[in-house]
């Protein structure tokens, strides 16, 4: 972490003190990490006798659910005048894991009328400057590593409460995918190392995130696998679509594809996967890499979405054939970026 972080971190902490009612944002269809960072946050700042929330746009998976305080999140859609009460009275709002306003969903309109002061804490590129205070860092694994960074720092401890280490450990586990990505940094484990020093419990959190599914969960994982993923070995790539149907009859619930789009990374030869999730008003798109294939450009430039080089994601609002058609179409474009030489 550079300097300009450090020192900016020390300022909202100073500040902190000089304010009274504070919500902590996370983005539309909250992930591990926006769940871990912001539950983080809301644990520390609650052990500082500030009066906080935490405020989602939509619900969250349900194996995210046994985070400690997790049922004090604020689900925008089920709670929309409790949530606009609290926003209209917020003084300083966090906004954590994400960095576009419009990733806030049915909310943004909401949020664009909030006058308050305004942190972003975040790893994704290419942030947006609608805050007053950034601590951004694409170097890192996850947002939950930089609330860390945050709470050591103006606590001036690598020991954090054991509420908080568990959260941030969820947070970093399941953005790195069990550290399969993002997570070169040394600074990971040093930090993981802390989380556990202060009573997180490794196994047990990847116990209940990776190895509580459903059974319809995984019939759906191996109907996924075996009839609707396509592979293109010509273009180092391989899809999967699932249709409103096949959600259906699989009784789909949040976080039931999440991990999903990895899959066909495993196959020999494929550096490129996507995920095409059929919803009423959109197709939602999920994109993987293992090498330096940039997902986010792409993403960006065909999905109106964004993310990071390796996983990124966004919305395609055409049919879902229409979507994978194209999908296709798009990959003879990018064949020499995809197919390593």
């Amino acid at each position: 972490m550079n300097s300009i972080h450090r020192k900016t971190i020390l300022e909202v902490g100073i500040l902190l003190k000089t304010q009274q009612n504070f919500v902590i944002f996370g983005h539309v269809n909250p992930d591990g990490d926006a769940i871990g960072s912001t539950l983080a946050l809301y644990h520390y700042l609650k052990s500082k006798e500030y009066n906080v929330f935490v405020i989602m746009p939509n619900d969250f998976p349900d194996f995210l659910k046994f985070l400690p305080l997790s049922s004090d999140i604020i689900i925008y859609e089920k709670q929309k005048k409790e949530a606009e009460k609290i926003i209209k009275e917020t003084s300083l709002s966090f906004y954590c894991d994400f960095n576009e306003p419009k990733r806030l969903g049915n909310l943004s309109e909401l949020e664009i009328k909030l006058d308050s002061i305004k942190v972003l804490i975040d790893h994704h590129p290419q942030p947006s400057k609608f805050v007053d205070y950034s601590i951004s860092d694409t170097s890192v694994s996850s947002t939950s590593e930089l609330i860390y960074e945050f709470i050591s720092q103006v606590e001036n401890s690598a020991t954090v409460l054991k509420e908080i280490a568990e959260c941030l450990m969820a947070g970093i586990i399941t953005d790195t995918g069990l550290f399969h990505h993002n997570s070169s940094n040394p600074r990971t484990f040093e930090i993981i190392a802390n989380l556990i020093k202060s009573g997180a419990d490794k196994d047990l959190i990847i116990n209940q995130i990776y190895n509580t599914y459903s059974y319809d969960r995984m019939k759906l994982l191996g109907s996924s696998l075996f009839n609707w993923m396509r592979v293109l070995p010509e273009y180092g790539s391989a899809y999967i679509y699932l249709s409103k149907e096949v959600l259906k009859k699989y009784k789909y619930q949040i976080g039931d594809t999440e991990g999903l789009v990895n899959y066909p990374l495993s196959i020999s030869g494929i550096n490129f996967s996507a995920l095409f999730v059929e919803h009423d008003d959109y197709v939602k798109v999920s994109l993987r890499s293992k090498n330096s294939f940039d997902t986010n450009l792409f993403a960006r430039e065909h999905y109106k979405g964004g993310g990071h080089i390796n996983a990124s994601g966004g919305k395609s609002f055409v049919s879902l054939s229409e979507t994978t058609k194209l999908f296709t179409k798009l990959l003879s474009k990018y064949k020499s970026e995809i197919i390593e030489q």
